[in-house]
């Protein structure tokens, strides 16, 4: 008897938790997505291997488009800081960002959040629509302030980091 495998469209974006050896190809995918900060290939396989129940990787025709880095606050269970979001040009246009932080959203070990947040400078458009989009979408409010100063936190080196907060009304998996 011959089984038969479950062979995928061409095309189809898939969502999974990362593992450890996909921490160089997530580290390359961040270096193609500018303005992205780009961190060390350690710290990918770090957030690919300790931080994989709240960070989350699209794959598309066997290679990933996306990737999600976040962890839930120490000091405060109701909210997940998304550190980075990256999607290749190849996979964009089809939602895959939102996509990824639904999926992470939707996971046991975010039963508690009622809050995301990350931080986006101003210049970052791509980050305003997908951060805006995926609250007004869910009946989110979002707010910001500026958090980490270009002059304070970064020497003058880097722009001012706007805390984005997005506050979800009830249970975020009815909301999904």
């Amino acid at each position: 008897m011959q089984t038969l495998k479950s062979v995928k469209p061409e095309g189809t974006v898939t969502f999974r938790k990362p593992v450890r050896e996909d921490g160089a190809e997530i580290w390359e995918l961040i270096r193609a997505c500018k303005p992205l900060d780009e961190n060390s290939m350690y710290a990918n396989l770090l957030q690919a291997d300790h931080f994989r129940d709240t960070c989350v990787v699209a794959e598309m025709d066997g290679q990933i488009v996306g990737w999600v880095s976040g962890y839930i606050l120490p000091y405060d269970p109701d909210t997940v800081f998304v550190w980075q979001v990256a999607v290749s040009n190849k996979a964009r246009g089809k939602g895959v960002g939102g996509r990824m932080l639904e999926a992470l959203l939707t996971r046991d070990i975010c039963s508690d959040v009622r809050r995301l947040q990350t931080t986006i400078t101003s210049d970052n458009d791509a980050s305003w629509g997908l951060f805006k989009k995926f609250a007004e979408e869910r009946g989110g409010l979002l707010d910001d302030q500026a958090h980490f100063t270009k002059d304070t936190h970064f020497q003058g080196l880097h722009s001012t980091e706007h805390m984005v907060t997005i506050s979800f009304p009830g249970q975020l998996r009815s909301i999904a």
